[in-house]
């Protein structure tokens, strides 16, 4: 391993070469600055291991270098001859490793510099591990050794360490919260709040609410002050999902608190700050979204800063196996078994296409193993649905013998629409039995529905999918 570099950031050149030599002393290779100003510089040029920064510099404070993106890696140590105990304290919670005084204690130093170099060879070995994780198909919540997912991991190594918004896409049961979840768990947020909400899934009159509070006795039903999700995740990450399901003029309130870091509650005057890292997810061509006027196009451009899409289950050469062996280990694990399957279930599971992706696998898998005596056969995967591409002008049948006419060619959004109109007739107009069939939540089967009246196609296309 070579050797650990160290920068020295000090105003006064006699102190700032004392300090250097007493550092390469440590073992360290040594690079100093005047000034934050030069300090960044060379945290660009250069991967450093560990900082001393005076606490007090010409155009600033050390601690501002805390957390900033060019700091890479980097420990930071706090060096000051202007010592207070608040000023201590606030270093640390910045993120500071340590603390020094001026003149600096040499066993002080050489303590804090071996803290760093314990803290690289830990990062050195969990960086291996997760190498290793990763080849196995494993990367925080996720699961999954393809050459398709191995894409998606490296795009969430690289935007987890930074502050910058992600726009997650996929298929509905592609995993898009997992790897959300994921992202938080591998930023410097991880100990602070992980708050997920289902824009499609909270009813036009309260998600306002949700998502930024109110006061009490602002509306009817307001018996006492709520604090709003944003202020929940504060310090933390907050994940929107089915973002192109909010309406429009809530759009408008979420960019806005977006650029200014700041909610205002429902009924309330003052803004109050917030610090919390967005991360999207929709299920929807989000560019089509736009151009249907679902998603503004200003909300759009603010969310995908950073885009991640989570390919299909299709689309995963030799995931299947090693999903279905998971979930499996997780239901023998659960129950005290060990269940196993045979050859001819998996070969079963090959044929099946998933439209309905990880979570559809899930799904099947819990429902195999409640039904299998012993080890998992064919004969416990028998609900599953016999999936195929149909010729153009083709129909799919239902599992009651019913058709839905989709043709190969037609637009996700066209065969949604066919698909949950068909569905509705087939339920008789009932609501909730639409909504488990097509395993949706309820909320999300009205917003679909009133887009559909919206556009004057409920009626037509009920009547031509019956």
């Amino acid at each position: 391993m070579s050797l650990p570099f160290a920068l020295i950031v000090e105003d006064d050149p006699d102190f700032a070469a004392a300090l250097e030599g007493l550092v390469k002393l440590e073992g360290f290779e040594t690079r100093s600055a005047r000034s934050l100003e030069a300090s960044r510089k060379q945290l660009q040029e250069q991967a450093f291991d560990v900082v001393l920064a005076d606490l007090e510099l010409p155009d600033g404070r050390g601690t501002e270098l805390i957390g900033e993106d060019d700091a890479g890696g980097a420990e930071f140590i706090v060096v000051t001859g202007h010592a207070t105990v608040d000023s201590a304290v606030n270093a640390l919670r910045a993120g500071a490793l340590d603390y020094l005084t001026k003149p600096v204690d040499r066993a002080r130093l050489r303590a804090a510099l071996a803290n760093v170099l314990r803290t690289r060879s830990l990062k050195a070995e969990v960086s291996a591990l997760r190498g290793d994780l990763r080849r196995l198909g494993r990367f925080g919540l996720m699961v999954g050794a393809s050459g398709a997912m191995q894409e998606v991991y490296d795009l969430i190594a690289r935007v987890a360490p930074t502050n910058a918004t992600a726009l997650i896409m996929g298929e509905s049961g592609t995993g898009k919260e997992l790897a959300a979840q994921t992202i938080h768990r591998l930023s410097r947020r991880q100990a602070e709040p992980w708050v997920a909400v289902n824009c499609g899934a909270i009813s036009a009159g309260l998600i306002e609410s949700e998502l930024f509070g109110h006061e009490k006795g602002s509306f009817t039903g307001a018996d006492r002050r709520r604090t709003g999700v944003f202020e929940e995740a504060s310090g933390g990450t907050l994940f929107l999902d089915e973002i192109t399901e909010m309406p429009a003029d809530l759009q408008v309130k979420l960019l806005r608190t977006l650029e200014e870091s700041e909610v205002t509650r429902v009924g309330g005057r003052a803004p109050i700050a917030v610090d919390v890292r967005v991360i999207a997810a929709t299920n929807r061509d989000p560019e089509q979204a736009v151009r249907e006027g679902r998603l503004r196009e200003d909300l759009f451009y603010r969310l995908h800063v950073f885009p991640i899409t989570i390919p299909p289950l299709r689309e995963r050469e030799n995931d299947l196996d090693l999903l279905a062996e998971h979930f499996l280990a997780e239901q023998n694990r659960d129950a005290g078994t060990q269940k196993k399957w045979t050859r001819h279930a998996l070969e079963r599971l090959r044929s099946h296409s998933w439209p309905g992706n990880v979570r559809e696998l899930h799904n099947a898998v819990q429902r195999a193993f409640i039904l299998a005596d012993g080890d998992l056969g064919p004969e416990v995967l028998g609900s599953l649905a016999t999936t195929a591409v149909k010729p153009a002008g083709a129909v799919a049948p239902s599992s009651d013998g019913s058709v839905v006419p989709i043709e190969v060619g037609s637009t996700l959004e066209d065969s949604e629409r066919r698909l949950i109109l068909a569905t509705l007739d087939h339920c008789k107009g009932n609501k909730n039995e639409t909504a488990r069939l097509l395993g949706i939540s309820l909320k999300t089967l009205y917003n679909r529905l009133n887009v559909y009246r919206a556009g004057g196609a409920a009626e037509r296309d009920v009547a031509s999918a019956s």
